[in-house]
């Protein structure tokens, strides 16, 4: 019997956290490889220090995108916003470590006379849903990011003209009868300018969590931790090294689901460990919203150079109103689980993933322009017509 009565607490970062700034280099050099071809194989990751920014991975594309990566990685930097002694968009100096695609790689994803194409890489990828919110994500994540997202609406607008790029926040979520009812806990630590005080800090925090999280789930026995440390001025990739990939578990559910290993961004929709994420997602998304589970992990696994997925799990974790082999079948049945399949399925050849880089990949509304493809519940109606 799965416990009923709990805490649980997940963290999200700003787009200003030194390892969200190589997401959004990362992803934002991928759409721009996507953008001059949308069949461009991408694999870039990036690191950022003091003053130094460096690109590093494999890519086969246009040959002219090469030389506008640079720009690409300083307009990303300029986007977030930081122009500081130790970090400055127009002033770091750049490195640039990318270079082809390797044959063999190559040879195993890409189609033809014999075969379709394969996957990009093996790997288990897990995808998850519930109805703790209305974007059926859980709750915790949820209003970590919304904190963040608000706070950074917020500095760009020039509301919030004291707080800096770089900051994170923390929320622990009180449980009754397995459903989330209170936070009992937020912490929030964000970077400022020099001339305020720490008290003038937490009057200009507090609002954003309050206004965040939902009617009454702030209380007198609510814990506010803002900036614990006293003072939050360095911050960014000057306070800290910054790489692609470290934040795995904030881009997707705060620890609440199980999390195959990989990394999404700076990567081509061919590689599984972030197209067969989104898939696992949209997948988990729809069983719930089909009313055929409160809650629903999926799990797909594949091997590299092969098409087809090894495997297709479900598990709805004692909330289902069917099997879940029968969903597994239906499943496996509405989609196609290929590389192609969901790519094709998803519309993910476009360049749409420096949106995704900080706030989460999930729980977001999809775009007219496709971005956010996988948070469509348009598979509904089949599912439901599928398990009878």
């Amino acid at each position: 019997m799965a416990r009923q009565d709990y805490l649980f607490t997940s963290e999200s970062v700003s787009e200003g956290h030194p390892d969200k700034v190589c997401d959004l280099v990362s992803d934002s050099v991928l759409d721009a490889y996507l953008s001059a071809d949308s069949t461009a194989r991408v694999a870039v990751e990036t690191l950022v220090t003091t003053q130094k920014i460096v690109l590093a991975g494999e890519v086969r594309g246009p040959q002219e995108v090469l030389g506008s990566l640079e720009g690409v990685a300083r307009e990303a930097v300029r986007k977030i916003g930081y122009e500081q002694s130790g970090f400055h968009w127009q002033t770091a100096d750049v490195e640039m470590l990318v270079h082809g695609q390797s044959a063999d790689i190559a040879q195993g994803v890409d189609s033809g006379e014999d075969k379709d194409e394969g996957a990009g890489d093996q790997g288990i990828m897990f995808g998850y849903a519930c109805r703790e919110t209305e974007a059926l994500m859980p709750a915790p994540v949820h209003y970590a990011h919304k904190i963040l997202r608000d706070m950074a609406a917020a500095r760009h607008d020039g509301s919030a003209a004291g707080l800096g790029p770089d900051s994170k926040s923390q929320v622990t979520v009180r449980y009754e009868n397995g459903k989330p009812v209170g936070a009992t806990s937020v912490v929030v630590s964000t970077q400022h300018s020099e001339d305020l005080s720490h008290s003038q800090v937490d009057a200009l925090v507090r609002p954003f969590v309050t206004n965040a999280l939902p009617a009454g789930w702030v209380s007198n026995d609510t814990e506010f931790f803002i900036n614990p440390t006293g003072r939050f001025v360095i911050g960014g990739p000057e306070g800290d090294t910054g790489l692609t990939g470290r934040k795995i578990i904030v881009d997707t559910y705060g620890g609440a689901a199980p999390h195959g290993g990989g990394a999404f961004s700076g990567k081509d929709p061919t590689k599984v460990d972030r197209s067969a994420a989104y898939a696992s997602r949209y997948l988990a998304k729809n069983v719930v919203a089909a009313g055929l589970a409160d809650r629903c992990t999926i799990q797909l696994s594949y091997a590299i150079g092969v098409s087809k997925p090894l495997s297709l799990y479900v598990d709805t974790q004692g909330t289902g109103t069917v099997d879940e082999r029968k969903l597994e079948a239906a499943l496996a049945d509405i989609m196609d689980l290929s590389p192609r399949g969901i790519r094709e399925h998803l519309g993910l050849n476009r360049p749409i993933y420096a949106r995704t880089a900080a706030y989460g990949h999930f729980g977001r509304a999809p775009e007219d322009d496709g971005g956010f493809s996988w948070e469509k519940v348009d598979l509904v109606d089949a599912l439901q017509q599928s398990v009878g």
